[in-house]
């Protein structure tokens, strides 16, 4: 495991002061975490991935290190604040991999940048709601609330290095907004993502394996390799793998995800 001292700054884009960390070198990964995570987020992956690659973390509006401005959290507005902070650091082209709302942000890069994405990994997050368990759903009034994460690890985390420690409850308000509102979006935006992408989901996660399936179907797979090929794109469920606990999970990950990254480019891409 590579012990390295990152580079850190924060990039003046579109009014944020957005926080990045660059560790290692070779062809750049960016990461972007989950609702109302940090960079350490990807604690157990980041070190072991950063040994072989430039590994470039960044945290979003309102999250972490980068202190909230007056607007709303959208993934659209997320990935546009992305990709700006890829141009500041003139970075033409990148793999990504995005969690949970980081793969919300990850699906709306490749859809509005698609010429920064190289590769694309998306675990635990889906293009529309009917992705989404409907109790879940059910639950956002209960889950997304200040009082459902006081003490939690992830207020912890937060208060831990915001810039505005007391700004926590603004944040799960705006991540319970972005949930609820979100509308989705057309298949034909999914399906048009030329980019090779591996779909990861947990066999226990929130995301329905139907959901999956789905996204993984729009994007070239669920098709007989024998016969036609091996398509752009790759599915993986991860065996007693929880939402929440997914990312953790760097012993099935690290057997995953850099082998996808680095095998060749499919032809035609």
């Amino acid at each position: 495991m590579a012990n390295t001292t990152p580079q850190t700054g924060y990039a003046p884009v579109n009014g944020l002061n957005m926080y990045y960390e660059i560790h290692g070198a070779g062809r750049p990964l960016l990461l972007l975490h989950g609702a109302m995570g940090t960079i350490e987020m990807f604690g157990g992956l980041l070190p072991f991935l950063a040994e072989t690659r430039q590994v470039i973390a960044i945290e979003q509006q309102a999250h972490g290190r980068t202190a909230d401005i007056d607007r709303p959290l959208r993934y659209e507005q997320m990935a546009d604040d992305t990709a700006a902070l890829l141009r500041h650091l003139n970075i033409d082209s990148a793999d990504v991999f995005g969690y949970s709302l980081g793969g919300g942000v990850a699906w709306q890069l490749a859809i509005r940048h698609p010429e920064l994405v190289r590769k694309l990994v998306v675990a635990s997050a889906t293009y529309n709601n009917e992705g989404i368990y409907p109790e879940v759903l059910a639950g956002i009034e209960t889950m997304f609330t200040p009082e459902a994460f006081a003490g939690s690890p992830i207020e912890a985390a937060y208060v831990r290095v915001a810039p505005k420690p007391d700004d926590f409850p603004t944040l799960v308000v705006k991540v319970q907004r972005l949930t609820q509102e979100f509308v989705g979006w057309p298949p034909e935006a999914i399906r048009a993502i030329a980019t090779p992408t591996l779909i990861i989901i947990g066999d226990s996660d929130i995301i329905r394996p139907e959901g999956a399936v789905e996204l993984f179907r729009l994007l070239g797979g669920g098709v007989p390799g024998d016969l036609a090929g091996l398509p752009r794109s790759q599915f993986a469920v991860l065996p007693g793998t929880m939402h929440m606990t997914l990312v953790q999970r760097a012993d099935l990950l690290l057997a995953i995800v850099p082998a996808f990254l680095d095998a060749p480019m499919p032809e035609g891409t």
